[in-house]
């Protein structure tokens, strides 16, 4: 019994991408770990390097082991993913509104 991973259309990563993806998600890791291990940085500068470095280890995450591009194979997952983010930012940005609309009222 053969098992062929190419014919669904999924796209494998190559040794290389996987390595690369794994030594950037290791350093995006620890950076800000170290920063606030540390602790001689302000808080400001510590919440922006935490809240950077984890966009970028998504995106590293997304291209280097979910194999996410503009390839045709991969668009439905592509929009897919945009659509989950759409949908958790409209519930988040709706509640905080929300929750802020009412708080405004009782205090009157």
């Amino acid at each position: 019994m053969s098992h062929d991973n190419h014919a669904s259309g999924a796209s494998h990563g190559s040794m290389k991408q996987y390595t690369i993806g794994f030594i950037l998600s290791i350093i995006l890791t620890i950076l800000p770990f170290g920063m606030v291990m540390s602790g001689g940085f302000s808080r400001t500068l510590l919440l922006s390097v935490v809240g950077i470095t984890a966009i970028i280890q998504i995106l590293v995450q997304l291209i280097f082991f979910l194999h996410m591009n503009s390839s045709e194979e991969q668009r439905w997952n592509v929009i897919a993913f945009i659509y989950t983010i759409l949908t958790i930012a409209i519930l988040l940005i709706g509640s905080v509104w929300v929750m802020n609309y009412l708080h405004y009222n009782m205090m009157i």
